[in-house]
């Protein structure tokens, strides 16, 4: 939920979360004598277990609770199809990556790349959803992006990107591109 902090539902999940943070401090300040004298310490307790609750709903809550007239998204339902077409520019497969950093290039046509995360889900509107192995390592709002190889090991590596909604779910059927490469020993 907290993944690009832009849209209504990541907005309102922010303010639950720094509003955790000031009344932990709150409650803190008072349990260590440092302010807020006049509460009772038990108010500093109260503070903190209040501070606790506003953390985990931050994280937990659903949408349709934290944005009035929202519906959440859920992979269960029918996804659109996209207008997009990806391909890697670079690397090509086969590249030898002797370096710490592995710079990704990509070509997207018939959609736009966003950075912002929204319920609204068009077929032209997405971002890109960069996996190393199977395991995520970027969502990215652009074409460019360089990969840190400082802990991956040498030998050969799948580079998957997928285009994805402005929810982070995939379209139907799924817009990816792979490439495969090599990271030469150290």
């Amino acid at each position: 939920m907290l993944a690009h902090a832009a849209g209504a539902d990541e907005t309102l999940s922010l303010i639950l979360l720094f509003a955790g943070v000031w009344v932990a401090w709150v409650g803190w300040s008072r349990l260590r004598g440092t302010g807020f004298a006049w509460m009772p310490r038990r108010g500093g307790w109260a503070l903190i277990a209040v501070a606790v609750a506003l953390a985990v709903a931050a994280t937990t809550v659903p949408r349709a609770v934290l944005g009035p007239g929202q519906t959440p998204v859920t992979s269960t339902g029918p996804r659109p199809s996209s207008t997009a077409t990806l391909a890697f520019i670079a690397p090509q497969d086969g590249f030898v990556a002797s370096g710490d950093e592995l710079t990704v290039r990509l070509d997207i046509a018939g959609a736009a790349i966003t950075s912002v995360t929204s319920t609204t889900v068009t077929p032209d509107t997405g971002h890109v959803h960069l996996s190393l192995d199977g395991a995520l390592v970027s969502m990215t709002g652009g074409a460019l992006q360089v990969v840190d190889l400082r802990r991956v090991v040498s030998g050969p590596h799948t580079l998957t990107a997928t285009f994805v909604a402005a929810d982070h779910l995939p379209f139907d059927p799924p817009v990816t591109a792979e490439v495969t490469f090599e990271k030469a020993s150290s």
